[in-house]
């Protein structure tokens, strides 16, 4: 069970006794719902996701590093994680830096080249196990989701059954508003951002990368999204876009179909 489902049964001044009689008392809750537990299979693959994203950390920590005592010597590189190396480079043969100092530029620029070659092993098997999945690969078809969103999709979403409807998946997601109606009277707030913050993130940075490209006129984008943008600024939309693609997603994985852009687009442009 989710803490956050148990902790309205649990009484005051807490501690372990009562923390047990509430655990008790949520269970025997028939609208209760439950952590469906994963499979070695699917934790051994969450790892990939895991160490990725640790090194990815790491490795925007070096390159700030790195880029900020090359300032102090005056030394400006480019935006990019291409511009890296170069300035490595560009260090190791300027004379008139300290010698001392070059030899310590040279400690995290290792560091740097060990990370981009464990990066490239990560992903190439990450690719690997997107391509050996049925699933994952139907997801990726959908515009916004590639590989990476698509595995974590796989990775991270229980039975997709377990959820009645598209909305309902959304809301696990936290992409659904806020209620708090009252009186009579809807009200709806901010998104709620429960449930995987990885996964949220990850569907609205997507979803935002369509949308540039669709404000810079490139790709074909439907009339949904179209229209929208007319009416909405690129971050409200974007978030909007990242719930379509939930639902949209929650479908495919639920009925085994695959991603059909043209049905799509007519079922948009009969709802607008």
């Amino acid at each position: 069970m989710a803490p956050q489902l148990v902790k309205p049964y649990v009484s005051r001044n807490k501690n372990d006794w009562r923390d047990a009689e509430g655990q008790c008392e949520a269970m025997s809750r028939p609208s209760m719902r439950f952590v469906p537990v994963k499979t070695a299979e699917q934790q051994a693959a969450l790892m990939l996701t895991g160490i990725r994203d640790g090194l990815i950390a790491r490795r925007t920590q070096l390159s700030n590093t790195i880029r900020g005592y090359a300032a102090e010597f005056g030394l400006i590189a480019p935006k990019g994680l291409d511009k890296i190396e170069p300035l490595l480079t560009q260090i190791a043969q300027d004379e008139s830096l300290p010698a001392l100092a070059r030899e310590l530029f040279a400690v995290p620029g290792r560091e740097y080249a060990r990370l981009q070659a464990e990066l490239k092993q990560i992903e190439a098997k990450l690719v690997a196990w997107h391509r050996a999945d049925a699933l994952s690969r139907r997801l990726a078809q959908i515009p916004s989701i590639g590989p990476i969103i698509a595995t974590r999709l796989v990775m991270k979403t229980p039975d997709p059954r377990a959820f009645r409807s598209g909305r309902h998946f959304a809301a696990w997601l936290g992409l659904t508003p806020k209620d708090h109606s009252t009186a009579g009277k809807t009200r709806l707030g901010k998104i709620t951002r429960a449930g995987d913050e990885d996964l949220r993130r990850l569907l609205v940075a997507g979803a935002t990368s369509v949308i540039q490209q669709v404000r810079r006129g490139r790709g074909h984008p439907s009339r949904w999204l179209v229209a929208l943008l007319k009416r909405k600024p690129p971050k409200l939309a974007a978030v909007a876009l990242a719930n379509k693609v939930a639902r949209i997603a929650w479908k495919l994985m639920a009925t085994g179909e695959s991603y059909d852009a043209a049905r799509m687009n007519a079922i948009a442009a009969f709802a607008a």
